[in-house]
């Protein structure tokens, strides 16, 4: 056991670590081949701070800077076991080929274990993902039907896996955008007799999410659906105890403006102007090319700069400025995305300038590592008992979650770091860094 500031003590983390994912496609498939191949020495796990960042401990002269992995107690990669759902029954190893994130020869080498992953039917909506059907779906005459069947499929998963304690991420694809004013997501009571009456408000994600919670197992939602969010589903967190985060992997482009605006910011440059335009040919793509799916992206990706710029506090810089957001489907690119973004800047006097980004990346390469780091942080959390929204893992989302609805969300990337790695440091008992003291190494 762990003593922590708060006199709590976090368990060790023994046993294996069970990783559920809705969405057994192009991001789950890397993540496991991943996982596998680092077990293996073959590559490493680049991209992920539990493997591979430091954190700083007390005065930069104490020069205390352990590996976040040997600071607090997360599981290892090689307690890790891997168990999803997907409306195709293709193995792991069938996907992983036809996803075509990885290349063939990596793939072999982690054929075995890839082979012995095959999904759970899933609970779909065609009309939630219009350009997606597949035949491999739960057929339950209600949602609460279907949300019985997963809790079932989430026992059945850790007695057959041996996992001691079980996560889930979603990492299937954006469903249609919803706004959040429906009744029968305001208490728990009037969702349930939602999910018993079949109503169309109630998302695929959403059920999921409610069996996660049911179960006691920490969710995170890695696409922008209207899902755990609801106070439905927050209060059932709490009630249960159970941690959750979310929303829509920050990876690409948005990666890109939480990492340049707040730079532009600093030294109070203004911004007239940002276009963003995305080419991606992988399902995630083809989802896209849907107007209503990609309203529910497009919600995610332009709150950004809003937050970071801050307009009501400097009209001058930022007021008018115009931000439009694309994403158009490409089939031959596949999963290698490309970001493109100009950006119109004011200097001194009032003079024009530009900046433009070309990111080519791979959507899947990036999203599998926070995948990773996610599954250790709310495991974590859940054994340091830490429940409801997890804002402190706001460094993963595109839309954080707010434990409040009056608090808006940071997407600062700097910010977001520095909250992460000071709740990992009130955790183990060290003193937070705020760069502030008497001492000249504070």
């Amino acid at each position: 056991m762990i003593s922590t500031k708060k006199g709590q003590d976090i368990p060790k983390p023994e046993g294996k670590l069970g990783v559920l994912m809705a969405g057994m496609g192009a991001i789950s498939t890397t993540v496991i081949a991943g996982v596998e191949a680092i077990k293996r020495d073959i590559a490493k796990p680049i991209g992920s701070l539990t493997q591979m960042a430091h954190i700083r401990l007390g005065r930069r002269d104490e020069k205390r800077n352990p590996m976040i992995k040997e600071f607090v107690p997360l599981a290892g990669l090689e307690d890790m076991v891997f168990g999803g759902w997907d409306i195709f029954e293709e193995d792991c190893y069938e996907a992983a080929l036809h996803a075509g994130v990885l290349e063939k020869s990596l793939i072999e080498e982690v054929k075995e274990p890839l082979r012995a992953i095959r999904p759970m039917k899933a609970v779909f909506d065609k009309k939630f993902v219009r350009k997606l059907d597949g035949p491999h779906v739960k057929n339950g005459a209600s949602h609460m039907e279907n949300a019985e069947a997963l809790r079932r499929d989430i026992r059945d998963f850790q007695k057959n896996s041996g996992a001691a304690r079980t996560v889930m991420i979603w990492c299937a694809s954006t469903e249609i955008f919803m706004e959040e004013d429906s009744p029968v997501y305001k208490n728990l009571d009037s969702f349930e007799k939602a999910l018993k009456e079949n109503h169309p408000d109630i998302a695929p994600s959403m059920i999921y999410a409610y069996a996660a919670l049911k179960e006691g197992v920490p969710f995170a939602n890695g696409a922008p659906n209207l899902t755990a969010e609801v106070p439905a589903l927050l209060s059932l967190a709490l009630q249960n105890e159970v941690p959750v985060c979310g929303k829509d992997f920050k990876t690409g482009q948005t990666l890109m403006k939480t990492i340049i605006a707040p730079g532009l910011k600093a030294r109070m440059l203004g911004i007239e102007g940002w276009f963003s335009t995305n080419i991606l040919g992988n399902r995630d793509g083809e989802v896209l090319d849907d107007p209503d799916s990609f309203k529910t992206k497009e919600v995610s990706k332009l709150s950004v700069l809003d937050v970071i710029l801050q307009p009501d506090y400097y009209p001058t810089l930022y007021k008018d400025l115009y931000h439009k957001v694309r994403i158009n489907y490409y089939p031959p690119r596949g999963d290698a995305k490309e970001g493109w973004d100009n950006i119109d800047l004011t200097g001194f006097l009032g003079y024009k300038m530009q900046l433009k980004i070309d990111f080519l990346c791979r959507d899947s390469i990036l999203a599998a590592p926070l995948v990773i780091d996610l599954a250790l942080f709310l495991d974590l959390a859940k054994r340091a008992g830490m429940k409801g929204v997890q804002e402190w893992l706001s460094f993963y989302f595109k839309s954080p979650q707010t434990p409040r609805k009056d608090i808006y969300p940071e997407h600062d990337l700097f910010i977001q770091l520095m909250k992460l790695k000071n709740t990992l440091r009130h955790l183990m008992n060290e003193k937070v860094i705020h760069h502030l003291g008497e001492e000249y190494y504070a």
